[in-house]
């Protein structure tokens, strides 16, 4: 399996995996737009040429990062790409000197398994809750807070 930077031509790759989640109310959809605007932010895990997971890595402030968009490939669930590219994105954020990294979820077990805790939404820096206003869940949002502390 080798983990790498997105480019351009995964946006397709990453909108397909990202949606087969997101049509069944599993995470948010991501448009194509905010795909191609933040690829940067994006790591893929790939495997014989093939795009088969995703995660994002946005960072929010000086002292905080989002891991975001996290999908992989439904025929390749329980084969632990899933945790491994949280791995990596946790490793970016230590390469970049940021100490805590959250993530808003619809699967919190997940995070949980991979070292993260809950959080009140509340506690949240204003500046997380930004592109919460053009969320179709917004404000009765059902997603958990969950922050793991790397410092």
């Amino acid at each position: 399996m080798l983990f790498r930077k997105a480019r351009i031509t995964d946006v397709e790759p990453i909108h397909g995996l990202i949606n087969q989640y997101a049509n069944k109310g599993l995470m948010l959809a991501r448009p194509r737009a905010m795909l191609y605007e933040s690829i940067r932010e994006f790591t893929v895990a790939e495997e014989d040429g093939r795009v088969v997971g995703v995660g994002g890595l946005h960072i929010i402030w000086e002292d905080l990062a989002e891991i975001r968009a996290l999908a992989v490939d439904k025929t390749m669930v329980g084969q632990n790409i899933g945790s491994e590219l949280v791995q990596v994105l946790l490793d970016e954020a230590r390469e970049l000197h940021i100490p805590r990294v959250f993530t808003l979820t619809f699967q919190p077990g997940f995070f949980e398994k991979c070292g993260f805790r809950h959080v009140p939404k509340e506690e949240m820096p204003q500046k997380v809750w930004k592109e919460c206003f053009n969320c179709p869940h917004f404000p009765n949002c059902k997603e958990e807070s969950l922050l793991i502390d790397l410092a």
